[in-house]
């Protein structure tokens, strides 16, 4: 049967579905408009709907339309199963296993943010290993003399400029810091996905400036012994509001047979989702990065070690997680 044969025959009860899914107040256990079993025939149409997804998967049909029954599917499971669920454990839910699920779902558009964030760094680091002077092509001689003083070995308080008073003012700082990053990733996706591009190229170009400015000076223990702890949770977050950018940026450059208005608002329930993840781990990179990245009385080797452990545990979380739910 070919797609658009299959649609008609099938769009009138998904059409009820969306009418049932939209309808606030109504109890979770009545049945979708037009079931004339009642509550008791919501779960055979139920059934019905997720043999939908899984027929129209198995048939490779447009991804559009197997994107808008994974969105039916999700939203009624919800509504049957989840409605009146207390908020702290709607939260513990998304955390212990629907954000990883989500984040290996969009593994593409999370894979195409940490490419566009970590070649850049990387590469500019390198480059400045071999021609120092690369550093200057980014950061301004102000800006390079602030940052050796942050990380000088003779420092007082290591990766604080002179301005900041405490750890909790520096807590404040880098919250600030961090979410502004995070949602110029985010938000850059409303110019098709250009403005997303732009700002993950363009602060992984500076994060390697930094980085390669001051591995090229001997800063070695005291710059990758701050940002060791850090590291995983604050460029982890950068990555997936990136993934929440180019997945609005999808919806206006591919729309399928959506009006781009319709799949700009489709797209960004998956994107505020992504950002809820990348604002969880923002907060924590904050945190360490205020309060134990600093610490001159951690050796360097353990540090080192710590925020190994971190990525692992973070990629670790991010690629498991779930998966015993979802099964």
């Amino acid at each position: 049967m070919k797609e658009r044969q299959y649609i008609a025959r099938r769009a009138a009860e998904w059409e009820a579905w969306d009418r049932w899914l939209a309808a606030a107040g109504r109890p979770r256990t009545a049945a979708p408009e037009g079931d004339a079993a009642g509550a008791a025939g919501l779960p055979q149409r139920f059934r019905r709907l997720c043999h939908d997804l899984a027929l129209v998967l198995d048939r490779n049909y447009s991804a559009a339309l197997a994107e808008d029954l994974h969105r039916r599917v999700l939203a009624a499971h919800q509504r049957i199963y989840g409605a009146g669920e207390p908020q702290g454990h709607a939260w513990q839910r998304f955390f212990g296993g629907d954000l990883p699920a989500l984040v290996r779902r969009e593994w593409r558009l999370v894979l195409a943010a940490g490419l566009l964030l970590f070649v850049p760094l990387l590469g500019f680091l390198l480059l400045i290993q071999g021609w120092p002077d690369a550093a200057f092509l980014l950061l301004s001689p102000e800006t390079v003399g602030e940052i050796e003083d942050m990380y000088s070995p003779a420092a007082r308080h290591l990766g604080r400029p002179r301005a900041a008073s405490s750890e909790w003012a520096m807590w404040g700082f880098y919250i600030a810091n961090n979410v502004r990053i995070d949602f110029q990733a985010f938000a850059g996706g409303v110019a098709f996905g250009l403005g997303t591009v732009f700002y993950l190229v363009y602060n992984g170009l500076h994060i390697g400036a930094i980085a390669g400015h001051l591995t090229q000076i001997g800063y070695v223990s005291t710059f990758w012994g701050f940002v060791a702890g850090h590291s995983a949770f604050e460029l982890t977050g950068a990555v997936l509001a990136g993934a929440a950018g180019l997945k609005l940026g999808m919806a206006l450059v591919a729309p399928g047979r959506q009006a781009r208005l319709a799949a700009l608002r489709q797209h960004a329930r998956v994107a505020v989702k992504l950002l809820y993840g990348a604002a969880a781990l923002t907060l924590l990179a904050a945190f360490i990065e205020a309060f134990w990245s600093p610490r001159p009385d951690v050796p360097f080797a353990f540090k080192l070690a710590a925020g190994g452990a971190l990525w692992v545990l973070t990629w670790a979380y991010l690629l498991l997680a779930g998966r015993a739910r979802a099964a």
